[in-house]
């Protein structure tokens, strides 16, 4: 069903400076996508999903998963386990009628309170504009509290009925500097990553040198 957002939804300056680097993934980030679901407590996954979830049903999801037609980004912690992830499922336009895409977000409940959810939605948002989307919303349970205060922090308007929540923001037109904007934002999430695998590979192989000095 194609939304519709009220004439109240404005558009929002988003945060220009990320709590963390948000990287987009690809497909080779399945299994460490599939990791961080699984990983959700069974109340976290409710909110996320909108009901009770089982491992099934996520395995299921991320097989689903299309990263050519979608787009997803993730924060990286140093063991380069995906900690928090955004999903913009983008639907399919009327003819000649606005474009939309739908935000979804997840964060470990260890690394909350850091930013995380909102810079996974400034930078969802960029790249949303940037591929010529009209509008991003946001669809969940009412008693999603954590969804709907990082929604109305970021300037989305929201609507309540029959239990859940929606939640709008109006982009801008893409210019270029939304564009660099975005590349500069992808090149520092690109070193983060560098250096954190660099810094977990020194450590795999000195706990290897470590190991083999202590063998008799």
């Amino acid at each position: 069903m194609t939304p519709t957002p009220s004439a109240a939804a404005r558009t929002t300056r988003l945060a220009p400076t990320p709590a963390a680097p948000v990287r987009e993934l690809d497909d080779s980030h399945g299994a460490a996508v599939l990791r961080h679901f699984l990983a959700l407590e069974a109340d976290d996954r409710h909110l996320r999903f909108g009901s009770p979830t089982s491992d099934t049903v996520i395995e299921r999801y991320v097989a689903n998963l299309d990263f050519s037609r979608d787009a997803l980004f993730g924060v990286f912690n140093d063991a380069l386990d995906l900690v928090g992830i955004a999903h913009l499922a983008y639907v399919p336009p009327a003819k000649d009628g606005p474009r939309f895409a739908e935000f979804g977000v997840s964060v470990l409940h260890d690394s909350r309170h850091r930013g995380l959810g909102a810079a996974l939605l400034a930078r969802a948002a960029v790249h949303a504009r940037n591929t010529h989307i009209d509008t991003l919303f946001v669809h969940c349970l009412a008693k999603n509290k954590a969804m709907m205060h990082l929604a109305q922090k970021l300037g989305m308007r929201v609507e309540f009925a029959y239990g859940d929540a929606d939640a709008y923001l109006i982009l801008p037109p893409v210019n270029a500097q939304s564009i660099l904007h975005e590349a500069s934002q992808e090149h520092m999430a690109d070193l983060d990553y560098a250096l954190k695998a660099n810094l977990k590979q020194s450590k795999q192989m000195w706990r290897w040198f470590y190991g083999m000095q202590s063998q008799p």
